[in-house]
């Protein structure tokens, strides 16, 4: 069988771009959506490459009506006509969590497109507005795993996601307390799934 065109490349996250909204040191105003499909076929799946990359939401600083990530990346989804027949799983990697509205979306999506499964890792909890809570736990209750970002999905989306191949042998440049930082977030989710105060 002769194979076909080689895919075009993917665009890839700015390392500083990386650093700046993913980690624990800053408090940036843009979130980015890493975002990457698996059919999942019987105990296996299979990554789909040309549903994998990263968005950030649009705001008023840049001349555009103000638009959340996730609204973004659900239309973004809306375009790739995923088979209903089959089942897939979306792992996202955010740099905040879901905002309430942000999360009644998802939930509305998932309620809606039940042979998808959504797995969401978030960098920090946003926090600002009321009821962040309620969406977080109902995005849970929607069927989400939900959790924070540690060092592996940190260094999982630094490999798959950002451009940093002159430098292939060196390792994901990690932060000061990323880890302790990490842990403590964790936590705070656990409680806020659990609808307990930490």
């Amino acid at each position: 069988m002769a194979a076909g065109p080689a895919p075009e490349a993917r665009p890839l996250m700015d390392k500083q771009t990386f650093l700046d909204n993913f980690g624990h040191l800053n408090c940036p105003r843009k979130t980015y959506l890493c975002y990457e499909v698996e059919l999942l076929v019987g105990e296996n799946s299979i990554p789909l490459d040309e549903y994998k990359g990263f968005l950030h939401n649009k705001g008023a600083d840049m001349g555009l009506e103000r638009c959340h990530a996730e609204p973004i990346f659900l239309e973004r989804m809306a375009s790739w006509n995923l088979d209903t027949e089959l089942r897939y799983r979306i792992t996202v990697f955010i740099s905040w969590s879901p905002c309430p509205d942000c999360a009644d979306e998802l939930v509305k999506f998932l309620r809606e497109n039940r042979h998808v499964n959504l797995r969401i890792f978030a960098a920090r909890i946003y926090d600002y507005l009321q009821g962040y809570e309620a969406g977080l736990r109902a995005l849970k209750a929607a069927g989400t795993d939900v959790a924070m970002m540690t060092f592996q999905e940190f260094e999982y989306c630094w490999k798959n996601f950002v451009d940093h191949q002159q430098d292939e042998d060196k390792p994901f440049p990690s932060w000061d307390n990323l880890v302790v930082r990490s842990e403590e977030l964790s936590q705070r989710l656990a409680g806020i799934l659990q609808n307990r105060e930490e």
